[in-house]
């Protein structure tokens, strides 16, 4: 063992980690809700990659795999997409008999349906450790009851965020993952389907940082967020690679297309551009990696030869993909 700190800890802590120093990260799903191409979606991209006119790739919805020695796994967030995701990424797949999963726990950043609906298809029996905010598991067992029969105690372990400080990552046999999560609220709102039944939306959007309990080395995942406060300002400059997120490119961009009359903004969503948008916003971000994600189907930054993707990658920004895999 260890004896290791983190920003924000009180004290140091005895932290039991395995072999390797390095964070392994796979990105399961990169898209906003619907993926891309969408569905029922004919926006210009959509139809642009269905003919094949443009460079681009398919994405689903946004999720993350890590593991600190590539054989236990923490999710963050499980979309819809969650089952297809499992069979693209051989190491999440089923190693022993009868039943087996390499998934040791999930944390959840709110309770958006592109990031939570997966939790229905993880049964089948299997037992998990889950972890959100006390609100947004409020929300999925008192306010529905597909989500309490399949995710209520006994079956699943809740683990409510405390925040502040680092805590070890406990999978569902009740051991260290060897990783190491820092939760902090970020700006946010409660879920469509919830507005105007909540009023208390304090805990509705949280991000993590996720550190190697022996190296330190850190990740920050941030998939929905409206606004920079100096709070996420913070977490954002100390950590060695962070995913935020990349929904749309202009406020108005779902206007602009013709596909509603809602602002980026005003879906929780900070945009890329703009006075307030996280391309100036996190300009000064120059020694840590930055990978945008939860790209929704009409960014332009989806097409791989656009002006706006060169813009971004301009400006020090990587884009997610399905499929991409690093070390942090």
């Amino acid at each position: 063992m260890l004896k290791t700190g983190f920003p924000g800890d009180g004290e140091a802590r005895f932290c039991i980690y395995p072999k390797e120093e390095r964070v392994r990260v796979h990105v399961l799903g990169s898209g906003a809700g619907g993926g891309f191409p969408q569905w029922n979606c004919n926006c210009p991209n959509c139809h642009d990659f269905r003919a094949g006119t443009v460079k681009a790739q398919a994405r689903t919805q946004a999720s993350i795999a890590v593991s600190a020695d590539g054989q236990g796994w923490v999710l963050i967030n499980a979309g819809p997409d969650i089952r297809q995701q499992i069979q693209a990424f051989s190491a999440l797949e089923p190693a022993h008999s009868p039943r087996h999963t390499p998934i040791s726990a999930v944390l959840l950043t709110n309770a958006e349906i592109d990031h939570v609906a997966g939790l229905l298809s993880l049964r089948e029996s299997q037992p998990l450790s889950l972890y959100a905010s006390r609100q947004v598991q409020a929300w999925l067992l008192e306010t529905n009851a597909m989500f309490r029969t399949v995710c209520a105690p006994p079956r699943c372990t809740w683990h409510g965020l405390e925040y502040g400080a680092a805590h070890d990552l406990i999978g569902v046999d009740g051991q260290p993952s060897g990783l190491s999560y820092e939760a902090f609220v970020v700006p946010g709102r409660a879920p469509a389907y919830l507005l105007g039944r909540v009023s208390d939306w304090s805990e509705a959007a949280v991000g993590y940082r996720i550190s190697d309990c022996r190296s330190g080395r850190s990740l920050v995942y941030v998939p929905g967020i409206k606004a920079l406060d100096d709070s996420v300002m913070a977490y954002l400059r100390n950590c060695d690679a962070f995913f935020l997120d990349g929904t749309c490119w202009t406020d108005d961009e779902m206007i602009s297309v013709g596909l509603a009359q809602k602002t980026s903004l005003s879906m929780g969503h900070i945009p890329m551009t703009g006075p307030d948008g996280s391309l100036e916003g996190l300009a000064a971000l120059d020694r840590v990696r930055k990978i945008y994600t939860h790209l929704n189907n009409t960014n332009p930054v989806l097409i791989e030869d656009s002006a706006q993707r060169r813009a971004v990658e301009a400006a020090g920004w990587e884009v997610a993909f399905d499929g991409m895999d690093f070390e942090v």
